[in-house]
């Protein structure tokens, strides 16, 4: 995987509030293999692993913060 580069605290803040209100969005993001998924799912917790930080959903899925694109409509790429 490509290095790790920390998204914005406002976007971050944003993450935490959509995880503390567990408010179901629309989230859209990049797989390692560049392809663009977009779900409609929870956000369920905010972790770092190996200095890198994820956001944990409630479908069990993860991914890394640098590879969200767009979460319950605010971009997080341009």
């Amino acid at each position: 995987m490509t290095d790790y580069i920390p998204i914005s605290c406002d976007l971050h803040d944003h993450l935490e509030i959509l995880a503390t209100f567990r408010k179901p969005c629309q989230i859209a993001y990049r797989t390692t293999h560049s392809e663009v998924v977009e779900i409609l799912d929870t956000i369920v917790d905010i972790y770092t692993k190996n200095k890198e930080e994820f956001v944990l959903l409630d479908s069990g899925k993860s991914t890394r913060l640098d590879m969200l694109i767009k979460v319950d409509g605010q971009p997080y790429q341009e």
